[in-house]
C-alpha cells in the first residue's frame, strides 16, 4: 500500500497570516486589584513582613515561568504592575530569595489532586506516602542512585 501524500496548505493571505504568527508570541498578565498584596499584621514582635505570601508566589511563579534570576524577576514584575496601572511596591531580590526558602504553599485537603509530576529528587518515601494519602497518582522518574 502506497504512504499518502502529506496535505499541503496554500496560505493565500499573508497579512492574516503573518498577524497569526506575530500574536503567538504575545502576552497577558492580569493581577487582581483586590489581590491581597501586602501582609496583614501577624502579632508576633519584630519587624512585620511587607508583603503577603500571594504577592510572593506570584513573583517566584513569573521567575520559574521565564526562567530568569531573582534580579531579573524583580524587573519583570515591577513592569508588569506598572503596566497594569497598580502603584504596589515590588519585593527587591533579596526578600524574594530568603522568603522562598520558607513560603508555604498549602493545597487545601478538600481539594481533590488527580496527579502530581515531579522530577527524580522527589522520588522519595516521603513524598509518594504524602501523595498516596492525598489519593493522586504520582508521575515521578526513578532516582540515578533509586532501585526500581
Amino acid at each position: 500500500m502506497a504512504k499518502a501524500s502529506p496535505t499541503r496548505y496554500r496560505t493565500t493571505n499573508w497579512s492574516d497570516y503573518n498577524a497569526a504568527l506575530c500574536k503567538r508570541g504575545s502576552l497577558s498578565v492580569w493581577f487582581d486589584p483586590d489581590m491581597v498584596w501586602h501582609a496583614a499584621r501577624s502579632g508576633k514582635r519584630g519587624r512585620p513582613e511587607t508583603f503577603s505570601d500571594a504577592a510572593i508566589q506570584t513573583c517566584l511563579t513569573l521567575k520559574v515561568l521565564f526562567g530568569l534570576p531573582l534580579r531579573q524577576t524583580v524587573g519583570l514584575v515591577e513592569s508588569l504592575v506598572r503596566m497594569a496601572g497598580l502603584d504596589w511596591p515590588v519585593p527587591d531580590d533579596s526578600m524574594l530569595g530568603r522568603r522562598q526558602t520558607r513560603i508555604a504553599v498549602q493545597i487545601p485537603p478538600d481539594v481533590p489532586i488527580a496527579t502530581v509530576t515531579a522530577d527524580g529528587a522527589y522520588d522519595t518515601r516521603r513524598c509518594h506516602g504524602a501523595i498516596i494519602v492525598r489519593g493522586a497518582d504520582a508521575v515521578i522518574p526513578i532516582r540515578r542512585n533509586g532501585r526500581a
